[in-house]
């Protein structure tokens, strides 16, 4: 009954869904604002009708209907509850189940704004978010249904179906298979819902960017209607980025926190152009500049949003986060095709309107520095995007799929990451429209003198790595910089307007949270920089078979396995779980308790790291296996990661820049536009 309920609501959505396409395109047709009217509450509708969707699968997850496939194949008994609930987006189907509920309720709360002063945007706007949401309902209905049911034949065979076949009965098997372990960490309660906010954000500026296009406005009022939902959205899919990282690190037992896994670089590809698209939408802001490639970058990222989905859930490529092989490939492959087309042939069409009302003066200007970030973040992005097809171009023609690894990415991406951070150090210290070498001259060697006596400090304390010394000297400059351009702003204000420094401080940060929540951003990164290079270029591990009572060495560390033990835990778990004490240059420093988790719902594994983390360094210990007769013993692999937790605490430090610059404040919408002077406006709502 509950899975016909959800069923139900899930066709009457995409029906809506296509009514409101439909009637959209009409009231644009004959001019019938009428039709439009209908169409927004149309979209509106959409939302409750998902969430009814929606709350149908958790009942029968949380209840236990094993009789229903999905149910039957992300769920167990033994699981608790919390976790039956996050199993919504734990498989392919619930997964498209909840992208289209995300998709609804976005494409419902930008319908809920004030329309009178953009009301030529709103058909196009509502077509395009409803185009997006019919196309993953498809897939839903057709494709892949989460209410498929499972059926037993008179010949005893077990079949898949929403309804029964001739002559079947409902067949309900006494147990699930459970959720897969990895996905059983916090980290992959919360990762997953971060991304799809993320993803599904992205589709409000694009529908925007679209609307823009198809009615010739080509000033930069699009820009500002979605300004917030372009930071949301980057703040979504960074934190899913991040809270990924810690999941990898903490549960994959490979001592690392990126693989430069495909699945992983689809996520991050969006995230190259959303970033990208950020700075250089201020340019247009400022100097009506970069308009024709704030388009392409805001299509780039549309297209790069449902790709990245299309990788995970097609199973083209081997990833351990990537679903099952699907027939939705294909499908996702088409609708990416006919988007980007049909994006690019309105972008070409009104290409001369969109051409800049200023021109670059300076190539050290700040608008000609963010011009070549966005070039250094499109180079990444190239790297990246050939890397994850390449694969699938290599079978093509050879039969045979090669998969390029981690040094591919990273010695392609070093050069232009090192790129970026210079230009993090450089480009705040530069003025708009004009900048001389002098000036940059003037500014930089104070900050770029605290960089020197850093990279000989590294020096001394015995780093001899080149790569390294220049890593730390760049992150060193940005982060002098950074502290540099907030004291002159502040000690300016402070003497302008008489004002103590901790108020001055105070009112500057307020007041221009876009450029100092840009700042703390910076200082984030600096940190993760820190770690990266420290766990990048001075990890060292060992791996051994010793005895109880017996002793491994890394480094300064000596490792004794003191004892094991194994035992029935929560969740119907079965654990090893081993007792090791950690000695470093002889002194004691506690005990660590790596574990094997079986899980027998499932019958799979999960090696749980036992961890001793500080600032300096994390000892990071796996048990690989044990004999739990024989006197072999048991097999530990470690890790000593260098620095790595300054890595963790930037990215918390960049969480908390990307809020402070998110948070509203006064409605940039309502600022005045500027016009582009150098196209006619098609329209008068201004």
């Amino acid at each position: 009954m509950i899975a016909n309920l959800g069923y139900g609501a899930l066709i009457i959505t995409f029906l809506v869904a296509l009514y409101g396409i439909g009637a959209a395109l009409l009231g644009l047709w004959k001019s019938k604002p009428a039709w439009i009217d209908s169409a927004r509450n149309a979209t509106l509708l959409t939302f409750p009708l998902m969430a009814l969707t929606a709350l149908s699968i958790i009942y029968l997850l949380v209840a236990n209907h094993f009789e229903v496939e999905y149910v039957a194949s992300v769920t167990s008994l033994s699981m608790p509850a919390y976790l039956k609930v996050t199993a919504l987006w734990g498989g392919q189907a619930g997964s498209l189940i909840f992208w289209s509920l995300l998709m609804s309720a976005f494409a419902s709360a930008v319908m809920l704004r004030k329309w009178d002063r953009d009301r030529e945007f709103l058909p196009w706007v509502t077509v395009i978010t409803l185009v997006t949401l019919a196309f993953f309902l498809m897939l839903s209905i057709f494709v892949e249904n989460p209410f498929t049911r499972l059926w037993q034949t008179p010949a005893g065979q077990i079949v898949e179906k929403m309804f029964a076949p001739a002559n079947s009965v409902l067949f309900t098997p006494r147990d699930g298979q459970g959720l897969n372990p990895l996905l059983r960490h916090p980290g992959m309660v919360i990762h997953p819902p971060m991304l799809y906010l993320g993803f599904v954000s992205f589709v409000i500026p694009y529908a925007f960017a679209m609307a823009a296009l198809i009615t010739g406005r080509t000033d930069d009022r699009w820009i500002r209607l979605t300004r917030r939902w372009t930071l949301w959205a980057w703040l979504f899919l960074s934190l899913g980025l991040v809270l990924g990282g810690r999941w990898a690190y903490d549960v994959l037992g490979w001592g690392g926190y990126w693989g430069w896994d495909p699945v992983e670089i689809a996520a991050f590809m969006p995230w190259l152009t959303g970033t990208a698209f950020l700075h250089s939408v201020m340019i247009q802001e400022k100097r009506g500049m970069f308009k024709q490639w704030n388009m392409l970058l805001i299509i780039l990222t549309y297209d790069l949003v449902i790709f990245g989905t299309f990788l995970t859930r097609s199973g083209v490529l081997s990833s351990v986060h990537a679903f099952a092989q699907s027939a939705i490939g294909p499908l996702f492959f088409t609708f990416i095709g006919i988007t980007f087309a049909v994006s690019l042939s309105f972008l070409l069409k009104h290409w001369n309107a969109l051409k800049a009302e200023t021109q670059l003066n300076s190539m050290l200007s700040r608008e000609a520095l963010f011009l070549l970030n966005n070039l250094l973040f499109m180079g990444i992005l190239v790297v990246c995007f050939w890397g994850v097809i390449f694969p699938l171009i290599s079978e093509l023609f050879t039969g045979q799929k090669v998969t390029v690894g981690p040094p591919f990415y990273e010695r392609a991406n070093a050069p232009l990451m090192a790129g970026l951070l210079l230009l993090m150090a450089v480009a705040p210290l530069s003025s708009w429209g004009i900048a001389s070498v002098k000036t940059l001259r003037r500014l930089i060697w104070r900050p770029a003198v605290v960089a020197v006596l850093v990279f000989i400090a590294a020096l001394v304390m015995g780093i001899r790595n080149p790569f390294a010394l220049f890593g730390i000297f760049l992150a060193s400059l940005v982060f002098s910089v950074t502290v540099y351009e907030y004291a002159r702003g502040v000690a300016a204000r402070a003497k302008r307007d008489g004002e103590g420094w901790l108020k001055a401080f105070t009112v500057l940060t307020a007041r221009n949270r876009r450029r100092y929540g840009g700042y703390i951003i910076h200082i984030g990164v600096v940190m993760m920089a820190l770690g990266i290079i420290g766990i990048e270029m001075f990890q060292t591990e060992t791996q051994g078979t010793i005895p109880q009572g017996g002793q491994l060495e890394l480094g300064a560390y000596t490792l004794t396995y003191d004892s094991l033990a194994v035992f029935d835990g929560p969740d119907g778990r079965n654990v090893a779980r081993a007792v090791v004490s950690i000695d470093k240059n002889g002194k004691p420093l506690g005990q660590l308790y790596p574990r094997i988790d079986y899980y027998t719902d499932s019958q799979q594994p999960m090696t749980i790291p036992g961890q001793r983390s500080t600032l300096k360094d994390d000892l990071y210990v796996l048990l690989v296996d044990w004999q739990p007769v024989s006197n072999v013993g048991a097999t530990f692999k470690v890790y000593h990661n260098p620095l790595v937790n300054w890595l963790w605490i930037g990215c918390l430090v960049f969480i908390l820049g990307m809020f402070f610059t998110a948070w509203p404040d006064k409605d940039p919408a309502n600022k005045p536009v500027r016009v582009n002077k150098r196209a006619p406006q098609t329209s008068a709502a201004d």
